[in-house]
C-alpha cells in the first residue's frame, strides 16, 4: 500500500513554516489521541501516521530529503530504518511539545495518567559519509556495506551507562527530567520549564558507573552498516539511513546516517539529469549507404541501424535506456549523437576516389527540409 503524502497528512502547503508543521501535528494528535479514541484501531493508525509525518517534516535534513526524493529518499527497503516507533516511543519524542507553556490541557494529553514519561530523551548525534558509484549502481539502485567508527551502546551495560542497572532518582529535579523556574515580568509571574543539568532530562543519575563505558552507556566501535541506494540517485544528492548514526548516550534515539553521493563518471556515456547521451563516430561510406552500429548501454552491447545518408550530428533517441526517476516519476532516454568521422590524411587513390565524387552533383550539399540542425534536433526533443 502506498503510502500517503507527509503534506497532506498534516493538512499543510510544501513551503509550510517549522511553526506551521508543529501546530498541525498538535491538532492532529489531539484529534486521534488513544485517550480520546479508546479502542478505535484507525484513529491509533493515524495517530502513528501524523507522527511519522512530523518526524521527517520537522527535521530540516529529512524534510529536504523527502522533498527531493519522495518516500524512497526516507526508507528504500531493507537497511532504511524508516519511521519504526511504537507508541510509547512517539510520546518519549514529541511529547514536550504540548507541555510546559502549552498550558496544562495539552500537557495531560501526554502526562503522566497513561503512564508516558516526559522526561528528555537522548539522541545521537548524526554521521554524514560520501560514496562514490558508477553508473550502473546509479541507474539499477544497489545494497552498501560500510564500516565506520560510530558510538554503539556498551556491552558491558547494554546502554545504561549504570555498572549494575540500578539508578538513583535525580535529587535536582525528583526525577521529573525538568527544573521549573518562576520569573517575574511586567505580565505577571511567568514559570520557564528547562533540562535538568544535573541529570540532562532523564530524572534519574547513575548510582556506580559502569567501569567499561564510564557512565556514559556508549563506546566507540569499528560497525557494518547495511544499506540501500535507491535507483535514480545521481551526483550531489543525499538520502538518510534512519537510526544507523550514532548511539545515544544512556539509551535513546540513535542519530541517522547522512550518505553523500559521489558519482564516477562513465567512459562512454555522459548522464544529463535523467538522459543519457552518446557520441557514435560513424565513416563516409557508414553514412553515405546506411549500416548496423554497436552502442553501449548501462545494461549491455545494442544494435541500432543508421539509414543511408544520414548527416553528421543527426540525433537518435532510444526510449526508456536512461536512467529512471528517483521519485518513480518515468524513466530517461539514451541520446547517440552521430559524427560522421573525416580523416586527417588520405592516400593518393583515396583522394582520386573523392576528388572524382566531388564532382558528382549527387555529392554537392543539398540540405533538404528534413535535414534539421543539430540546435533543432535538440530544441525538438524537449
Amino acid at each position: 500500500m502506498a503510502k500517503r503524502d507527509y503534506y497532506e497528512i498534516l493538512g499543510v502547503q510544501k513551503n509550510a513554516t517549522e511553526e506551521e508543521i508543529k501546530k498541525a501535528y498538535r491538532q492532529k494528535a489531539i484529534q486521534y489521541h488513544p485517550d480520546k479514541n479508546p479502542g478505535n484501531k484507525e484513529a491509533e493508525e493515524k495517530f502513528k501516521e501524523a507522527a511519522e509525518a512530523y518526524d521527517t517534516l520537522s527535521d530540516a535534513k529529512k524534510r529536504a530529503n523527502y522533498d527531493q526524493f519522495g518516500h524512497s529518499g526516507i526508507e528504500s527497503g531493507a537497511g532504511y530504518g524508516g519511521f519504526n516507533m511504537d507508541m510509547e516511543d512517539i510520546f518519549s519524542r514529541f511529547g514536550n511539545i504540548f507541555g510546559g507553556g502549552f498550558g496544562d490541557a495539552f500537557s495531560s494529553i501526554f502526562g503522566g495518567g497513561n503512564g508516558y514519561s516526559q522526561q528528555y530523551t537522548n539522541r545521537g548525534s548524526d554521521i554524514r559519509i560520501r560514496i562514490k558509484l558508477t553508473l550502473e549502481e546509479t541507474v539499477k539502485g544497489v545494497e552498501k556495506k560500510v564500516k565506520i567508527n560510530k558510538l554503539v551502546a556498551c556491552s558491558h551495560c547494554h546502554g545504561s551507562g549504570a555498572k549494575d542497572g540500578k539508578y538513583n532518582v535525580c535529587p535536582s529535579c525528583k526525577g521529573t527530567g525538568q527544573t521549573v523556574r518562576t520569573v517575574r515580568t511586567m505580565m505577571g509571574h511567568l514559570q520557564q520549564v528547562s533540562i535538568c543539568p544535573t541529570c540532562h532530562g532523564q530524572g534519574k543519575t547513575v548510582s556506580t558507573p559502569c567501569s567499561s563505558c564510564h557512565g556514559e552507556g556508549t563506546v566507540k566501535q569499528e560497525t557494518e552498516i547495511s544499506f540501500n541506494v535507491p535507483a535514480g540517485i545521481g551526483e550531489g544528492m543525499q538520502f538518510t539511513v534512519s537510526g544507523k548514526g550514532n548511539a545515544a548516550r544512556r539509551g535513546g534515539i540513535n542519530g541517522d546516517l547522512l550518505v553523500l553521493i559521489e558519482e564516477i563518471p562513465d567512459r562512454e556515456l555522459i548522464r544529463d539529469g535523467n538522459d543519457l547521451l552518446y557520441t557514435l563516430f560513424i565513416n563516409i561510406p557508414q553514412a553515405a549507404l546506411g549500416c548496423t552500429a554497436e552502442i553501449p548501454t548501462v545494461d549491455g552491447k545494442a544494435k541500432i541501424k543508421i539509414a543511408p545518408g544520414t548527416q553528421s550530428g543527426k540525433i537518435l533517441r532510444l526510449k526508456g535506456k536512461g536512467i529512471p526517476d528517483v521519485n518513480g516519476y518515468g524513466i530517461g532516454d539514451l541520446l547517440v549523437y552521430v559524427s560522421v568521422w573525416i580523416p586527417k590524411k588520405l592516400s593518393r587513390e583515396e583522394e582520386k576516389i573523392l576528388k572524382k565524387l566531388e564532382e558528382s552533383e549527387n555529392f554537392k550539399p543539398n540540405p533538404g527540409s528534413e535535414d534539421k540542425s543539430i540546435f533543432e534536433q535538440a530544441r525538438s526533443m524537449r
